[in-house]
């Protein structure tokens, strides 16, 4: 599932293709990319008609398209498989593609919601009533994530000590921080040498404040080469893959050389998901007797 650095690529390409552009129609081709809707696919349509987008906004995983003058906002999540794609208006329709927006000018775009595994979808909503932001009320409990400047580290550090978790779960946990997923988690937490079952109660401030460094480095690096695409299902508004699976340290490594020590990486299952990880960099808290 995509993450924050693969959301943020998409948002920044809504920004400069999409906003300020006010929808002339609405074409809802599959109902399911619309299931988070309460009014269903012609209530979407019919709402969306005549209004205009304004700049795209982010909360980790997820991204909304504001309704200038409006507290009203296109809540999108990508889901397995979903993609925000800016394509010309002659251009032949996707295998999957599941919602059609049109503008109303003559820049020659639309905007397309491609999902093959119909996991993601488009939904409206309305802005919290406390969201200074504008942050839709669905996703009101979403975490400010590490790269938001308005990151509380104090709050977060206290978070994890009052907590009887793991350093992983925590990680992933998006009412404590936002956007950082398997990829990211299994990356910070090898650049961090912390293994994925560490107590979070033991970390010390500096720890912590040590892991919240490797996140953000990870993250912003991923975003230098457009986020992470192991295969032709994240891509950017323009159809593009990002390539910082190339740089990855730690997941989907199993049993290569661990780039600091050269012991065989591991894999092991771990919450439906795999965690990767260096046996000797990353040794396993003690299990008490």
């Amino acid at each position: 599932m995509p993450e924050l650095p693969e959301v943020e690529v998409v948002r920044r390409g809504l920004a400069r293709w999409v906003a300020g552009r006010t929808v002339e129609a609405v074409e809802v081709l599959h109902p399911r990319a619309v299931r988070r809707h309460p009014g269903g696919g012609a209530d979407f349509a019919a709402r969306l008609r005549g209004e205009t987008i304004g700049v795209p906004q982010r909360r980790g995983k997820y991204l909304w398209l504001p309704l200038a003058g409006r507290d009203l906002s296109v809540l999108g999540h990508l889901g397995m498989s979903g993609q925000l794609l800016v394509q010309p208006e002659d251009a032949p329709d996707e295998k999957h593609l599941r919602i059609r927006v049109r503008f109303g000018d003559d820049a020659g775009t639309e905007l397309r919601f491609v999902d093959q595994r119909t996991f993601g979808g488009l939904s409206l909503h309305e802005v919290a009533a406390d969201s200074a932001e504008g942050l839709p009320d669905v996703i009101a409990h979403i975490a400010r994530d590490p790269l938001d400047p308005l990151f509380d580290e104090g709050a977060y550090h206290l978070a994890l000590r009052g907590r009887r978790t793991t350093v992983k779960r925590a990680l992933l946990d998006q009412s404590l921080i936002s956007g950082v997923g398997n990829i990211y988690a299994d990356e910070a937490l090898w650049r961090a040498k912390l293994h994925y079952e560490r107590p979070t109660a033991g970390l010390t401030r500096p720890r912590s404040t040590e892991l919240l460094g490797h996140v953000r480095d990870v993250m912003n690096a991923a975003l230098a080469v457009g986020g992470t695409s192991f295969d032709s299902l994240y891509v950017n508004v323009n159809g593009e893959s990002g390539y910082f699976d190339r740089s990855l340290d730690a997941y989907g490594r199993e049993d290569e050389p661990c780039r600091r020590c050269g012991t065989p990486m591991r894999r092991r299952p771990w919450m439906n998901r795999s965690s990767y990880f260096c046996p000797r960099c990353q040794r396993a808290p003690r299990v008490p007797s």
